[in-house]
């Protein structure tokens, strides 16, 4: 079986390009052939696994890679959300334009591939006409507020449409905020739903930009790659309908997740995590869900975690015994 990963070269990709690999099968087929594509290459474990087949680039320039045939397609590659904002381009580029480019390849491939979409919970929005519920599910009305968001919907329709023309066996995930990340901040407006865990863990002081009262839903890395495999192995007839649908989410305030960093860590752990609100990052959060559902992901076997202290707890003993954690991750708990 030949497998395509974009975006494998970050973290929550090289984790589900892990998990592939030890698995060795995908839906009762072997794993012959691991193809990761991404602007970055694959940490050195995975590259030097001989299934491994690394392609290092945009994947604008990687066209005649999707057309050569595969059996099946996780695509994680994707700006994130804070440089879009930033920079317009890029976002078209990155995500509407590689993805175009993707489908287009896979479609003359002279196969039809099943492909999981990192679609994201920023699907959701406010607007005066569909106002944002409490919590979102997988009947909400996407209205995006942001470029990012938009782009994940416009690729969910555009992986829709493949689909109903047959060319591929699409099918969407939306992904719920990943907290703990490892590793150092990156560009997406939710950063610091990691941040103030990790840096606090790592000895680090850190700011938070955003109100103690926000809420939102987040998943663990593990929980997240989990759910990803389980969309992909699930039948049309499981998915019940539509291609894309939520996955599970604990929906959970910053102010929690700092008591619970507090109950894990300690007094001491906490105190490094000061509020200093900025305005942008702020008002970027203030247009998401302030939490979710997930009916159909839960018919699929899939549940959140049960609480924001066991998601913790999951990130201090990752960093004590799986790659991909810096070293030093822990150095700030007595």
């Amino acid at each position: 079986m030949r497998i395509l990963l974009t975006g494998g070269g970050g973290f929550l990709g090289a984790r589900l390009a892990r998990e592939l690999l030890q698995a060795g099968q995908l839906d009762g087929r072997p794993l012959t052939e691991l193809a990761i594509a991404d602007l970055a290459p694959p940490p050195a474990d995975i590259a030097a696994d001989p299934r491994v087949k690394a392609y290092t680039g945009p994947l604008l320039s990687q066209t005649a890679l999707f057309a050569s045939g595969f059996d099946g397609v996780f695509h994680l590659a994707s700006a994130v959300s804070g440089e879009c904002e930033l920079d317009f381009e890029l976002g078209l580029r990155s995500n509407l334009d590689s993805t175009r480019a993707l489908l287009e390849g896979l479609r003359h491939a002279g196969n039809v591939p099943r492909l999981v979409f990192a679609s994201s919970v920023a699907v959701f929005g406010p607007d005066v006409g569909n106002p944002l519920p409490d919590l979102v599910t997988d009947t909400t009305l996407p209205s995006p507020q942001t470029s990012y968001g938009t782009h994940k919907l416009m690729c969910e329709y555009l992986i829709a449409d493949y689909t109903r023309k047959g060319y591929i066996d699409g099918r969407s995930a939306r992904l719920m905020t990943v907290s703990v990340r490892p590793g150092k901040p990156n560009g997406a407006a939710s950063s610091f739903f990691s941040g103030i865990i990790r840096e606090p863990l790592a000895g680090v002081e850190t700011t938070c930009p955003v109100d103690p009262n926000v809420t939102h839903p987040v998943s663990s890395p593990a929980h997240t790659v989990k759910g990803l495999i389980t969309v992909y192995q699930a039948s049309r007839e499981a998915l019940g309908g539509r291609l894309a649908l939520n996955l599970p989410g604990l929906n959970v305030s910053v102010g929690d997740m700092l008591n619970a960093l507090e109950a894990v860590a300690g007094v001491k752990v906490r105190a490094r995590v000061r509020f200093e609100r900025d305005e942008r990052i702020a008002s970027i959060v203030a247009n998401w869900s302030r939490g979710s559902t997930a009916d159909r992901a839960k018919a699929l076997g899939l549940l959140p975690e049960t609480s924001f202290r066991a998601i913790i707890e999951q990130y201090i003993a990752d960093c004590r015994s799986r790659p991909g954690y810096p070293a030093d991750a822990l150095r700030g708990l007595d």
